[in-house]
């Protein structure tokens, strides 16, 4: 599955941390000339030199149609084109919903939501062009499976793309494109690292396999969506939580 990506052009924003940078080392691991996108260039360049493999980092921030078009062009420039697009960036403040602000709605709407449009839209044109044009979004289990206090709008944004996909998919299959969504749960990244080793051991209670996800967990499901032979696969979201949302309460957990 790996060799089919190998040599294709793929764009990833939201690359330069976390699981955006998860996903472009699996991509770029895989042999496929990668882009990181970022919001700030010394960041996005960090991300490329520390992945290596001929790897490139661009600066864009994915509100702005306007930057995403550039970016687009960036790696088409390099790569010759583009043949797949991991619409990744997000933000998750945390706010409860009787002391949430509008402007703290729009910033993560604006980013998790917008941001994907944008992406995709800006992209579509070279994915037209490519035999093997794929879109993958980072999508979550919070907002369409599960709830967390304080971020009802990240819940909302991220139902939003999933919203967003099942429309884009029927839009795009003329063109032979396909766009899927990967919905991870508790994935260990820098930000949750920090968080201290009890913290990371209670979250970890909660799920069946009894540890957190790797950002390269996540970047496997994406290479699978990005590969030739999910060429049929379009419209549709693969969960990689470790069970997580599996067990009715923690007592079904101590039973097992």
């Amino acid at each position: 599955m790996t060799h089919s990506v190998e040599g294709r052009s793929v764009l990833v924003t939201g690359g330069s941390k976390g699981i955006g940078k998860g996903i472009a080392r699996v991509f770029a691991n895989a042999g496929a000339r990668v882009v990181v996108v970022a919001r700030h260039l010394d960041q996005a360049a960090a991300a490329a030199k520390e992945i290596g493999k001929g790897c490139h980092g661009v600066a864009a921030d994915v509100t702005r149609l306007s930057d995403m078009e550039a970016a687009a062009k960036a790696a088409v420039d390099r790569n010759g084109g583009i043949d797949v697009v991991c619409a990744n960036a997000g933000i998750f403040p945390q706010a409860k919903l009787e002391e949430m602000t509008g402007e703290q709605w729009d910033e993560v709407l604006n980013t998790n939501l917008k941001g994907c449009f944008h992406t995709v839209r800006a992209c579509v044109p070279y994915l037209k062009t490519s035999d093997q044009g794929r879109v993958i979004l980072t999508s979550s289990i919070t907002g369409p499976v599960t709830g967390f206090p304080g971020w009802s709008h990240y819940g909302a944004s991220k139902a939003g793309q999933l919203g967003f996909m099942r429309t884009a998919c029927i839009e795009l299959a003329k063109h032979g494109i396909t766009i899927n969504a990967v919905m991870p749960g508790n994935i260990i990244t820098e930000g949750l690292a920090g968080l201290g080793e009890e913290y990371l051991k209670t979250m970890a209670a909660s799920i069946p396999l009894k540890r957190l996800g790797t950002v390269e967990d996540i970047g496997y499901a994406a290479l699978y969506f990005a590969s030739r032979e999910a060429g049929y696969v379009t419209g549709q979201t693969i969960i990689v939580d470790g069970g997580q949302i599996l067990p009715e309460s923690l007592e079904a957990l101590a039973q097992a």
